[in-house]
């Protein structure tokens, strides 16, 4: 199994709301506000256009070979362009089976601007059977392929009114689902300085999202029973390793059955 479920945190672009709306002098604060007044003025909600997003955290869970592992990519003083190129690099490395939840309405849109910004290249997060044959019918880009699977989108049968949240989902399944942060918060917490935070947040995240994975390969017969719970087990044993405040009250608020 090569799987690398990830999930990121973005917060307003500033600087691009600086050029757009001339705001120079003001401090990001200020900016990020005039941007969220001007998206609830023309919208009625504040909720920021993908390409006005700025990614601060990608973390992800990779299980590879008989191990797992959960991390934020970049140290927390990596500038963005540094964290999505490791991203990328993974796929080039691992060509892994990519887990989200809502990662082909939110988090791949907007690492595609943002790479795009940056002059990143993914080649092979890109390909679609031009140099690889086997891409041609299961690429990252093809909405109801599998080398990415947005969960969200697969288990509401691609329709709208099917979607549910993550929170929603996990807790459902017994997971722990968000303990005590959520994305609306994110932006109070960066300015605040919480950049840790938010990293944590992203980890509990992204460990919501392979937990949920897990289940739906088990539903579709790639698991069996015995295997859902040695890998169960392995995401257990891999928080205790790791003895992190913030997955530790993860694993405490995940009671074995």
């Amino acid at each position: 199994m090569h799987c690398f479920s990830f999930d990121i945190e973005t917060i307003p672009d500033v600087e691009f709301g600086r050029r757009m709306w001339n705001l120079d002098g003001l401090s990001d604060e200020d900016v990020g506000t005039a941007m969220f007044f001007k998206r609830q003025q023309a919208t009625g909600n504040e909720f920021l256009p993908l390409p006005k997003q700025r990614v601060v955290a990608i973390s992800v869970a990779l299980r590879s070979g008989d191990t797992c592992r959960i991390w934020t990519l970049g140290d927390k003083d990596a500038d963005e362009a540094e964290i999505i190129r490791r991203f990328y690099d993974g796929i080039e490395r691992y060509t892994p089976t990519l887990g989200s939840w809502n990662g082909s309405g939110f988090d791949l849109p907007v690492l595609h601007y943002r790479a795009l910004k940056h002059g990143i290249q993914a080649p092979r997060y890109w390909e679609t059977g031009d140099n690889e044959r086997e891409f041609r019918f299961n690429n990252y880009l093809g909405r109801f392929h599998w080398r990415h699977i947005d969960l969200m989108d697969v288990l509401a049968g691609y329709q709208m009114r099917g979607k549910a949240s993550l929170d929603q989902i996990a807790v459902m399944l017994g997971f722990p689902g968000k303990l005590g942060m959520s994305g609306d918060k994110v932006w109070p917490c960066w300015l605040d300085g919480g950049i840790d935070e938010i990293r944590n947040y992203c980890e509990t995240d992204v460990l919501n999202t392979h937990l949920v994975y897990l289940r739906f390969e088990y539903m579709r017969g790639n698991l069996d029973e015995k295997a859902l719970q040695r890998e169960f087990e392995l995401v257990r044993s891999t928080i205790a390793a790791a003895d992190q405040p913030h997955l530790n009250e993860f694993a405490a608020a995940w009671p074995k059955e």
